[in-house]
Parts: structure tokens; C-alpha cells; sequence
């Protein structure tokens, strides 16, 4: 087992990269095993259902497996409404990519109906569902949104293998949706820049997004804007 391990590292790091430009979302086959990839520009959206842990814990699990799905359902359901691709599940977490020239603005757009979802949807849904569904039923969750290249590449073994997305968008993203407070949606300024003002006022005019500073991984304090906005779909 170790000779064929350390042979397959050794052919993993002496293997020259076959990357090309994407200009649209990659699936798992069109990018080859061998230490192939595809260059994109694009934007990573990160929906995280917060404190699944804690409710496994206090719930039955099916309770809990319930409303988990449901989250992830719903998430998935508009991510695709909106343009997402899905390329990634993590228990109570999905992850999808969005490209074009609206990548941002359309991004922004799903998070804001996820947003609506969870509060107009399936937080009455638990209530109604349960007799005591009103302890419960205010489920919280992270949304993060950052855009820019990223490299996507193959990981895994022959038959077993997914898409890895490398980069500072995938990673920033998913780091914002772990932050969770009244503000449920977090963008980066690169976000909010290059996203339309359909989804950064209000009709009468209302910013829906609130400048903050927050500390990276690095101990920099990054400017990100925030909101606890929803729109329906």
C-alpha cells in the first residue's frame, strides 16, 4: 500500500498542469483527473444552516434531518432559480458558482431569496409542523458571497473524485458564511462593487447593506458589507 501511495504523490507533484480557461461553471468531467484544471473567473456563494449540531442535540434526529433537508433544499432550489451552479454539499452547507457578466448581481439576488425563504417560509413551516415547533422554529444561517479567479481542479481517487475550487473567493466565501448574527448575508467590497443597484437599494432608495470591517484569517481587518434584507422570488 505505501509504495503505491508515495508513487502516486511523487506522480501527482512531477505531473505538469493541463489548466485552460472556463467560461462556463466545470463539471466533474470536463476536467481531466491528471493534475488537469480550469481557470475561472467567477463568483462563489457559500449558504450555511447555523447550529445543526446544537439541534441534533436537543431534537430527534429526524427532526433535525427534516429541517436540515429542507434548508439545503430550499438553498438549492433558488441557487438554480438564479443561475447557480452547485458543486459542493458539506452536511448543512452548499456551495454554488455563478459566471457571466452578472455573476455578482445574480448571486446577491439568491442570497437575498434564501434570506426571505428562511424567514417567511420555513420557519413558519416548523411551527406548523410540531406541536412544540415554536422552540425551535427561528433556525438561524450564514450566507457569503466573494467573487474573483479561482482554479478548479479534480480531487479524489479513480471513481471516487469531485471538483476542488482553489482560490481567495472560494475561500473567503466560505469563511463569511460561518459569521452569523442579525446580519445573515456577508459580501465582499468586491462584491458590492460590481453588483447592480437592483440588489443594493430598496426601491425608495434604502441602502440594504451595512459597512463593516471584519478580521481575516491573516489578523487584517477586511471592509465587507452586510444585511439581514430579504427579497421573495
Amino acid at each position: 500500500m505505501y509504495p503505491s501511495i508515495e508513487s502516486s504523490v511523487t506522480d501527482i507533484f512531477k505531473e505538469p498542469w493541463a489548466i485552460t480557461d472556463g467560461r462556463v461553471v466545470p463539471k466533474t468531467d470536463d476536467v481531466v483527473m491528471k493534475n488537469g484544471g480550469r481557470r475561472v473567473d467567477a463568483t462563489y456563494l457559500y449558504a450555511d444552516l447555523a447550529g445543526s449540531s446544537k439541534m441534533a442535540n436537543s431534537l430527534h434526529k429526524e427532526t433535525t434531518a427534516k429541517i436540515i433537508r429542507a434548508y439545503i433544499n430550499t438553498a438549492s432550489r433558488i441557487l438554480r432559480n438564479f443561475g447557480g451552479e452547485i458543486r459542493s454539499f458539506d452536511g448543512d452547507r452548499v456551495m454554488a458558482i455563478f459566471m457571466g457578466v452578472d455573476k455578482e448581481t445574480k448571486a446577491v439576488r439568491a442570497a437575498l431569496a434564501i434570506n426571505w425563504a428562511v424567514f417567511e417560509v420555513l420557519r413558519p413551516k416548523i411551527k406548523e409542523s410540531w406541536s412544540d415547533g415554536e422552540k425551535f422554529a427561528n433556525i438561524c444561517h450564514g450566507i457569503g458571497i466573494d467573487t474573483g479567479e479561482a482554479l478548479i481542479v479534480r480531487g479524489g481517487v479513480r471513481d471516487r473524485n469531485d471538483l476542488i475550487s482553489i482560490g481567495k473567493a472560494p475561500n473567503r466565501a466560505a469563511k463569511l458564511s460561518e459569521i452569523r448574527d442579525a446580519y445573515q448575508l456577508t459580501i465582499t467590497s468586491e462584491v458590492y462593487e460590481a453588483m447592480d443597484n437592483e440588489v443594493a437599494f430598496t426601491e425608495e432608495g434604502k441602502k440594504l447593506w451595512t459597512q463593516v470591517y471584519n478580521r481575516n484569517d491573516s489578523g487584517v481587518n477586511e471592509r465587507v458589507f452586510r444585511s439581514h434584507a430579504y427579497w421573495g422570488v
